[in-house]
């Protein structure tokens, strides 16, 4: 089967082909992949328990597939470029076979310090080659790969950690950051007094700081790779694995305190982002693929690794910020690396357009063939900005939906190949079924309808469980409504079929394009000593798209108001990590809560939006004066 569409035509019939026939479908694209042995059965599926099985009894290697098939042909092309935070650094250059030596020489480590075939291993890194490395040997020895955002605090680390059992941590001495250095040691250092299951600590050297190095536990990752080397550098043949076996587990905020491990198997998430990767993007062999994204969020695993490394691709990985050392640095990328597509996150536009044109107009970006959004929909001024300033209305853009559960792109234009418009996704991928619901379950049919999405039938890329508690996957995606997997997100069909998504429909917000649970946000605040109970609300935020506004009330409203707010923030900077800091902080007498004790997120959404004038009825409320005083104290906050 021919992996990329070619023309409009195409993508009818093959959408239509891969619904009508979805397990001869997917079966001829998993066709293109190395298998060590064939599967005996395409899909045995059900979405009440769920049961999800793909390419059942097939063995593999994901490895295997990113890079030992490409060494004879396409040994020598590089396979990682990447550009460091300080522009006078000198970028690196990986080729597919120094990528898979490397790769190899790392499981031997990760085999010399007791790592074996289904063990779990947390990695918390820089955004350096060795990250992209760590994760293909994980997946080179068959254990479970568990990366967490280098932005995440000591306590969202133990928790992972512990929810896992993992054994083992790849870390490093520290982290830069534009002009910051983040001691990630001494952050793991912290986590590790929760955690009893770790038995090794493996340390990069990145930032050239002291660090606490623990006899028995800790080691230098370059003193392994030396041990390695004084024993010849033997090869890793890749461990068989089966098609169902966990490739990686992924945390993920949900509506409830607690972050759930979003569990992804080695075939089905194989074969989903080579091809989302190789049609979405419509990669050719020559191109520069630049993901702006961390490899500690999903669109780094399936775009910046899995995706474009199976398809043989050139992947840009950057460690820095695009805002340093001034607001043209992504700008210097794309010229400095002849970059083809840019896949980025519309957080990262706005505030590129915010800094203004002069940062831009200068820039070569004359190899710019292909443009991609990620992480939110992308507002149309934005879109517009993308397209004229970096594109020069050459290049289309695909606004791709997708989330950390589904592997890979669901819904987006297909590039060159599909029509697009401002701030819709688009149309659904090959494979991907959508369907809207209304309140009542009732499929919504036809075109210019609005409801919950949701996907009627499998893909390969879809996660199977969460870790450890596969009745909290059943509960969270397929409980909602009978047989369908519930995305939590509202959509618009319009009235030629084009999908826009419309946000959240459940307490998650979505802030700079990264899921953050309500629940997890107000238990962090309600730690704080002083604070008696919190209630979190996303507002438009024009950079972010969402903002966090916490209402909070304390025990004694006669203290230093300000000088809280900064414990509160360093609360949950503490306990979650920077990322979801509030940008809001309004103290309160008391939330509007009903005569059960519900608090009413609905009116304070309303109120935060400054839209008082659809509250609604505020009069079965416990105490509707509340409303009242919140609404003041909102009009205070804006001024």
């Amino acid at each position: 089967m021919e992996l990329q569409i070619k023309d409009f035509e195409d993508y009818e019939k093959t959408y239509r082909y891969s619904v009508e026939h979805p397990e001869e479908f997917w079966a001829g694209i998993a066709d293109t992949f190395f298998w060590r042995k064939k599967w005996t059965n395409v899909l045995n599926w059900n979405f009440k328990e769920p049961n999800i099985k793909w390419f059942e009894n097939g063995k593999l290697n994901i490895t295997e597939n990113c890079l030992d098939r490409h060494i004879y042909t396409n040994g020598d092309k590089p396979a990682i470029i990447w550009e460091p935070n300080d522009p006078t650094e000198s970028a690196r250059v990986l080729s597919y076979k120094q990528l898979l030596e490397k790769v190899e020489q790392f499981a031997n480590v990760l085999k010399n310090n007791g790592v074996r075939k289904g063990d779990r291993v947390c990695i918390y890194l820089p955004m350096v080659p060795e990250l992209a490395i760590a994760v293909l040997s994980c997946a080179r020895v068959g254990a479970i790969h568990s990366v967490v955002f280098g932005g995440f605090s000591a306590q969202s680390i133990a928790d992972r950690i512990n929810d896992a059992e993992c054994s083992l941590v790849i870390t490093a001495d520290g982290n830069y950051r534009g002009t910051k250095v983040v001691e990630l040691k001494s952050i793991v250092d912290d986590a590790l007094v929760q955690c009893k299951t770790i038995n090794k600590v493996i340390v990069l050297t990145r930032a050239r700081i002291g660090v606490s190095m623990i006899k028995g536990r800790d080691v230098w990752w370059e003193d392994e790779i030396h041990k390695v080397e004084s024993q010849g550098n033997p090869a890793y043949p890749a461990e068989e694995m089966d098609a169902e076996d966990p490739l990686f587990v992924l945390y993920t905020s949900g509506s409830t305190g607690k972050p759930k491990g979003v569990v992804h198997t080695t075939a089905g998430y194989m074969v989903y982002t080579g091809y989302t990767f190789s049609n979405v993007f419509q990669y050719k062999s020559d191109e520069v693929f630049f993901c702006t994204a961390d490899i500690g969020w999903i669109t780094g695993h399936s775009y910046i690794v899995y995706g474009p490394l199976s398809q043989g691709a050139t992947s840009l990985m950057f460690e820095g910020i695009p805002t340093w050392p001034d607001a043209g640095r992504l700008w210097d990328v794309v010229a400095k690396h002849k970059v083809n597509i840019l896949y980025t996150a519309p957080t990262a536009i706005r505030s590129l357009m915010a800094a203004g044109d002069q940062y831009i107009d200068d820039k070569d970006l004359s190899t710019i063939t292909k443009l991609g959004s990620v992480g939110e929909p992308i507002n149309e001024e934005a879109w517009h900005w993308y397209n004229e300033k970096v594109g020069k209305g050459k290049a289309p853009i695909v606004d791709t939906w997708w989330q950390t559960e589904n592997g890979g792109i669901l819904i987006s234009a297909i590039a060159g190949i599909t029509p697009t418009k401002p701030g819709y996704a688009m149309l659904p991928l090959p494979g991907v079924q959508p369907v809207l619901m209304d309140e009542n379950g009732k499929i919504l049919e036809g075109n210019g309808v609005s409801g919950n999405l949701c996907i009627k039938f499998p893909w390969p890329g879809m996660l199977r469980t969460t870790w450890g508690d596969h009745e909290r996957c059943r509960l969270t995606y397929f409980s909602t409504y009978e047989d369908m997997y519930f995305t939590g997100d509202g959509c618009l069909r319009d009235e030629e079929g084009y999908y826009r998504i419309t946000g959240r429909v459940d307490d998650v917000l979505n802030v700079s394009g990264h899921r953050i649970g309500t629940a997890e946000l107000e238990n962090a605040i309600n730690m704080h000593s002083d604070v008696v109970e919190s209630a979190i609300v996303g507002y438009p935020h024009p950079v972010k798209g969402q903002g966090i506004y916490a209402f909070v009330i304390v025990e004694d409203h006669q203290k230093d108001l300000e000088l809280t707010r900064k414990d509160i923030n360093a609360t949950v900077v503490r306990l979650i990590g920077a990322i979801a800091r509030p940008d809001k902080i309004q103290f309160v007498r008391d939330l509007p809560k009903t005569r059960s004790g519900k608090i009413m997120r609905r009116i304070l959404r309303k109120i935060v939006e400054g839209d008082f004038a659809n509250v609604g009825d505020t009069t079965t409320l416990l105490d509707p004066s509340v409303v009242e005083e919140i609404k003041e104290g909102a009009d205070k906050m804006k001024a």
